[in-house]
């Protein structure tokens, strides 16, 4: 496995309300070169998270820090004129919380990340700090 001390979150940016899956995001990326989705995990507007990339292979979603991160995609990100937006459904709120402490479980000394941080993007369109800067893992039960 390789060592983990990143995990990035992305937005699709693609319109709100509008559906895509893992294929529909494989296939933008071979045509952008990529050797598939470059992405670990992308959350549906359900809120059903779907995995992409293996988390054994370095991502293709954040120039300099694919080696050593996770990348985790949300659905939208672009509003109803196609400017940057936080379009997160109430579910996908959800599951990007249940994702990240589950990853923060596995990769405890993971930071987790905006994609507007490493690039001059609005990515993921929401203050990732703000919102899940304090996700730590869940403490180990007492014995």
């Amino acid at each position: 496995m390789r060592a983990i001390n990143e995990i990035i979150i992305h937005c699709s940016a693609t319109r709100k309300g509008q559906a895509f899956t893992v294929a529909d995001i494989d296939r933008w990326h071979h045509a952008r070169g990529f050797a598939g989705i470059g992405y670990h995990y992308v959350i549906y507007l359900d809120g059903s998270i779907h995995k992409g990339r293996p988390l054994s292979q370095a991502g293709a979603h954040c120039v300099g820090h694919n080696k050593q991160s996770i990348g985790v995609c949300y659905i939208g990100g672009l509003d109803e004129a196609g400017q940057p937006c936080d379009t997160r459904t109430l579910e996908q709120r959800n599951a990007m919380l249940k994702l990240l402490k589950t990853l923060k479980t596995q990769f405890p000394n993971a930071s987790i990340h905006g994609h507007n941080e490493f690039s001059n993007k609005a990515c993921p369109c929401f203050d990732v700090h703000a919102e899940f800067g304090g996700v730590q893992c869940p403490a180990s039960s007492p014995t």
